[in-house]
């Protein structure tokens, strides 16, 4: 009888002895995978942005955010380890000084050339579908003496606005092409205007023109908004390629405005090798965001780019309500 009933208290005993040991392997497995799943989403997004490749809307959407994944492994890395999974925090740490390594430098400002050429100052705004406050535009545009304004998302409503809040009596001389919502885009300055067709097909969604500075110098400016990659990402490559390079034989070049791309886009990057340098970047300012959702954080995607032969001698990101976008300003120094 002993025996019999042992049998079944052993057989218990043993049960509760498995169930002990399981189920803390299967909470160690689900653990495990919860950090590697986390992980490998980063992996992929700095294994695209090392090889230069932009992929569809989403991945594209993802690049923008580069930076701030860097802040996400860093802190998979810390949980990782705290919970002595070695190999997967391992990894998130590689991930975090290889963003790091590409992010970083745009922290640096870097030195300019000693030039002795007119200064000019350029502004440019998304007016998110003619949102945007006229009245704050202007003063922007009073406050910094600017010469040329780029406005996109310009519509026939906010040439009104525009008008009665007093800009064309600063800057009286105007290439502007107003259209509904997101379409319309234009230039406004102090200096006599020349229309151009330097971007293309888009030509008439990213006028340009050439500004006439006087004592012969002239330079050549386009309103830079190819499609945003979420809606259009065929658009964006395309309006993007359209836009012109910079080099000896032409004036000297500058894009401003809404590019729908950062640095950890190949497109932007690919953009700066046709002799353009980012004004941001140039005085360590390329992380200041320009536009956010209310959903993602502030990513920086509006610019302005000079042709490498000039030199940059102020930067600015400037609050613009009623528009999604902040408005950049620049102060260019030409040779």
């Amino acid at each position: 009888m002993e025996t019999a009933v042992s049998v079944p208290v052993i057989g218990i005993l043993d049960g509760m002895v498995i169930e002990e040991r399981v189920a803390p392997r299967t909470r160690n497995k689900l653990v495990s995978g919860l950090l590697i799943g986390a992980v490998v989403p980063f992996a992929v997004l700095t294994v695209m942005r090392l090889v230069g490749y932009d992929g569809n809307a989403y991945t594209i959407a993802a690049l923008a955010l580069t930076p701030y994944a860097g802040i996400a492994t860093l802190v998979l890395a810390g949980l990782a380890m705290g919970l002595r999974r070695w190999w997967t925090g391992a990894v998130a740490l590689v991930l975090t000084f290889t963003i790091a390594a590409l992010v970083l430098p745009r922290t640096f400002e870097n030195e300019q050339k000693a030039l002795g050429g007119k200064h000019v100052r350029v502004l440019a705004s998304n007016m998110l579908g003619g949102q945007a406050d006229p009245a704050m535009l202007v003063g922007y545009v009073k406050e910094h003496q600017v010469d040329v304004l780029s406005l996109t998302e310009m519509t026939p409503e906010a040439v009104t606005g525009l008008e009665r809040a007093g800009l064309f009596q600063v800057l009286p001389f105007q290439v502007l092409h107003p259209a509904e919502w997101a379409s319309g885009s234009g230039l406004v300055s102090k200096y006599p205007l020349t229309p151009l067709k330097l971007s293309g097909k888009s030509d008439r969604k990213q006028p340009s023109a050439s500004v006439d500075l006087g004592d012969g110098v002239r330079i050549e400016v386009v309103a830079v908004h190819p499609a945003a990659p979420m809606w259009d990402r065929h658009a964006w490559v395309d309006e993007a390629k359209d836009l012109p390079y910079a080099d000896a034989e032409h004036d000297i070049r500058i894009l401003a405005g809404d590019f729908n791309a950062t640095f950890d886009h190949s497109l932007f990057r690919e953009l700066l090798t046709r002799g353009y340098v980012d004004a941001a970047d140039q005085l360590g300012r390329a992380f200041d965001g320009t536009w956010t959702n209310g959903v993602v954080p502030p990513v920086p995607i509006d610019h302005v780019l000079a042709d490498k032969r000039a030199a940059i001698a102020d930067f600015k990101v400037l609050e613009t309500p009623g528009s999604d976008h902040d408005a950049v300003y620049a102060e260019i120094v030409l040779p």
